[in-house]
């Protein structure tokens, strides 16, 4: 799974990477002392690193729980979000993160209890209450077999049920979920794009027949679950492609029962975009047409205001408008 296994030497003795590091055995370790001294190297190559990367186990210091990006969110609480990982097992073109970071390494802060602290300090400056997403910088279900995300931090928002916790994920990796006694205040948000976008650019992640299947168990189990159609790419198709995914979705779920769904266009800060296209200067996708507002970059398509209202409509034929928001 992992090529190497690097352990900051400050928490090289913590029970949590100890039992980590006990169920690979066959896997090279190598200590060092702090993580930015392998993920932040210079001139690593992020393309060639995917194909094996390594795991970095380290402990996160300064702020652990930040403020969401503006529009990130479902309602009008506060919104906050944590990164206990960086970086994601799957592979998504689009994914903004192969522009953050110079290293396709992952990242695992193994010091749950500092974050757990962090959160219930922003949970009381909040009067009990607050919305808090895991999955920002990483995807927290597909690693779970490795960091026990869940089995820490369910427990956690439990105690706190005025708090709402959403993971957003594509992995298949619920039986952690299924196992566990339903925590009414989490969400388990799964993204989704079309048929045609899934097999273009999104590599290594389940196809989306697994993923429903794995939301349908859960809101079997009585979990809140959650769909996020993005990113959006319109392209000469039309809406077919989204009239065969919204039928295939809403075959599968109770769209009546659905926590949320929000549609969200492709946007990522402009730096983040020219490092991507350096990766891969022949992907199709970056070679359309771009416009730029705010330092953020977004696909240019003359028709992109009208195709949005129309796959809007086409959504609101299967759910509420209470239930669905734009990701802006």
């Amino acid at each position: 799974m992992f090529s190497t296994i690097y352990i900051e030497e400050e928490v090289l003795e913590s029970e949590r990477v100890r039992n980590l590091l006990a169920r690979f055995p066959q896997v090279p370790q190598v200590i060092c002392d702090r993580y930015g001294e392998v993920f932040n190297r210079k001139s690593q190559n992020f393309r060639l690193q995917k194909m094996a990367p390594a795991l970095i186990l380290a402990k996160k210091y300064g702020n652990k729980v930040l403020a969401a990006p503006s529009g990130y969110g479902y309602n009008d609480s506060n919104s906050y979000y944590f990164s206990h990982m960086l970086n994601c097992v799957y592979d998504c073109r689009y994914c903004f993160l192969q522009g953050m970071y110079s290293s396709a390494n992952y990242v695992l802060f193994v010091n749950y209890e500092d974050f757990e602290e962090a959160i219930v300090e922003k949970i009381a400056e909040n009067n009990g209450g607050g919305v808090y997403y895991s999955g920002y910088d990483c995807d927290s279900l597909a690693l779970e077999p490795v960091s026990d995300f869940c089995s820490h931090f369910l427990p956690v928002f439990r105690r706190y049920p005025d708090a709402e916790l959403e993971i957003r994920t594509k992995s298949t990796q619920i039986r952690c979920l299924l196992d566990t006694e339903v925590v009414p205040n989490c969400v388990i948000a799964m993204s989704f794009t079309t048929n045609e976008a899934a097999r273009q650019w999104e590599h290594k992640v389940p196809s989306i027949e697994k993923r429903l299947e794995a939301l349908h168990k859960l809101q079997l189990a009585g979990w809140k679950v959650a769909i996020r159609f993005e990113p959006l790419v319109l392209g000469v198709e039309g809406l077919a492609p989204y009239e065969a995914l919204f039928a295939k979705v809403f075959s599968k779920l109770d769209g009546q029962r659905l926590h949320s769904i929000s549609t969200g266009l492709f946007r990522m800060p402009v730096d983040f975009h020219k490092r991507i296209v350096k990766l891969y200067p022949d992907e199709e996708l970056f070679a359309r047409p771009t416009e730029i507002k705010n330092g953020m970059i977004a696909l240019k398509n003359a028709q992109e205001s009208s195709h949005l209202v129309a796959i809007e409509k086409l959504l609101l034929s299967y759910v509420s408008h209470e239930q669905y928001y734009r990701c802006g």
